[in-house]
């Protein structure tokens, strides 16, 4: 699968796009982790493309250091995508989306209808887009920080799934209770909590990979654009 470029309004960036054998469906724009656009971002992708989407997740580093692709595997590479995370301009990065937004939907054979897809700082991106794109639907897995933009959720008017980690370090059980409580009685949101799971449940080969658990987040989040994209 190739190695695509897109022109934003700041200057170029890469992305990773997997095409269906059809070429031709809906899209899912997938939002990396902390970990760049890794394998387990371009593996997301191609399980997609499988499905009958397009699917492109672009480099939301390259003002820092294009082409980053590190895993969970090491302290040092932790160290290194922690240090990248905390350094992103999220308004920046909701930007690039929009602006991969549009490119997806513009793709030869693409129907138009396009939904969001993303993991840990992804999930927050993810949330962000539910509130800041016209993106048809959109899904996060265990997002770090959606309970300090509650304050945006009036915005969202497609519909969008998080998924919640209950035993997430990096959103504790009063952010998890945050966001419950401010996004519970949302027509178009739903959540789903996975009680004993830990941040990064899903990410293939992670340290923290549970395979029932990712099948059951993973099944829903395919119904959702199954039913709305399709």
């Amino acid at each position: 699968m190739p190695e695509i470029t897109i022109n934003g309004p700041d200057g170029s960036f890469s992305a990773y796009l997997a095409i269906p054998t059809e070429k031709s469906g809906p899209g899912i724009l997938a939002i990396q982790e902390i970990f760049g656009v890794n394998q387990d971002m371009r593996d997301h992708c191609d399980a997609w493309a499988a499905r009958g989407y397009f699917a492109l997740c672009p480099d939301l580093y390259w003002r820092q250091e294009p082409g980053v692709q590190l895993t969970d595997q090491t302290d040092a590479e932790w160290q290194r995508a922690a240090a990248l995370y905390y350094a992103v301009d999220v308004d920046k990065a909701v930007e690039d989306l929009q602006t991969s937004l549009a490119y997806i939907r513009d793709i030869d054979g693409c129907s138009g209808k396009v939904g969001t897809m993303g993991f840990c700082l992804g999930g927050l991106l993810t949330y962000l887009m539910a509130t800041r794109s016209t993106s048809d639907c959109n899904v996060g897995y265990y997002g770090v920080g959606i309970e300090e933009k509650l304050g945006e959720a009036s915005a969202i008017t497609k519909p969008t799934m998080l998924h919640i980690a209950e035993e997430d370090r990096f959103v504790n059980k009063d952010a998890q209770t945050k966001i419950n409580d401010g996004l519970r009685a949302h027509a178009h949101v739903t959540i789903h909590s996975y009680a004993g799971q830990e941040h990064a449940f899903a990410r293939h080969k992670g340290t923290h990979y549970d395979a029932d658990a990712a099948a059951l987040a993973n099944g829903r989040t395919v119904e959702m654009f199954e039913s709305t994209l399709r």
